[in-house]
């Protein structure tokens, strides 16, 4: 009968934590999704309803002149071109490097490995503005400020060491069978590491290039620092350029809001199914 009770009194407080757990979930993805709404209900209204204080409310009518406005600016259009430009080659550069590296540490250990690993993944905990005055010096003085390298080399530099760690911790997790049969039937590194290690860590690649997708077209910081002409800015920072003399364009930015946002949506779905597989292989093991 004491067992009895303890089991429901048991049960009873697992529902009661489970409960908790889901309400506090509800919270916290409202509070997430709440300013995403307030940007899609402004780029859908007029500037007279938004100077009303309507910006929460539904609007009375469907307004698409802001979604107008942004596709045909030729500005816009330089934005995604540069955000591109940068994103694309900073994001496989880093993912290159970081396969190469932590397929060494992984593979082919030698003296000091363990040290040289361990500097790498620091550079993840510095904060950017440590580094920002000294890069600012360094590229002006190589006469690379206001294009386009300097993001892409900075973006590259920082995602090696997270790069690194995560296919460095995947590639221990496949079993050294495999790689020393590879190497008795005369396959050199390169070889297993492109038709055997590679096709294996599909899912690790998959996560760092949603990551680090999103994380450089995202970037607001770097290109405020590095850019100086208008033609040279990324979508984050033509976001901030989105605005009236006297008054800010809330549509028009908000318009400009969501459709920066849909790269990185649809790479997040395209990877999707490799997502959630790939952070759990690549993170357990160190």
């Amino acid at each position: 009968m004491i067992d009895l009770n303890t089991s429901i009194y048991n049960s009873s407080i697992n529902k009661l934590w489970l409960t908790i757990i889901f309400i506090t979930l509800i919270i916290l993805a409202a509070i997430f999704v709440a300013p995403t709404i307030g940007v899609i209900l402004s780029s859908l209204k007029t500037k007279r309803e938004i100077a009303f204080g309507l910006l929460w409310t539904i609007p009375t009518k469907i307004y698409l002149e802001n979604y107008i406005k942004i596709l045909s600016d030729p500005a816009v259009h330089q934005y995604f071109i540069n955000t591109i430009y940068v994103t694309i080659p900073a994001t496989i550069g880093s993912i290159c490097l970081g396969t190469l590296s932590g397929y060494v540490f992984a593979n082919m250990p030698f003296r000091g490995s363990n040290t040289i690993f361990l500097i790498i993944v620091s550079g993840m905990f510095f904060p950017p503005q440590v580094i920002l005055v000294p890069l600012f010096r360094l590229f002006n003085w190589m006469n690379l400020l206001d294009t386009l390298w300097p993001m892409i080399i900075v973006h590259i530099a920082m995602g090696i060491p997270i790069c690194t760690l995560m296919l460095r911790n995947f590639f221990t997790t496949i079993p050294k069978e495999l790689y020393q049969s590879a190497r008795v039937d005369g396959a050199n590194e390169w070889q297993i590491l492109i038709k055997i290690f590679i096709p294996i860590c599909i899912p690790a690649l998959a996560v760092l290039g949603t990551l680090q997708f999103t994380w450089i077209w995202n970037d607001f910081l770097w290109p405020l620092i590095f850019t100086q002409s208008d033609d040279k800015r990324t979508i984050m920072l033509g976001l901030v350029s989105m605005k009236g003399q006297y008054s800010v364009a809330w549509g028009i930015q908000g318009a400009l809001s969501i459709i920066a946002s849909l790269p990185t949506l649809i790479v997040f779905l395209f990877f999707q199914r490799y997502f959630i597989k790939g952070m759990t292989m690549g993170a357990v093991k160190g």
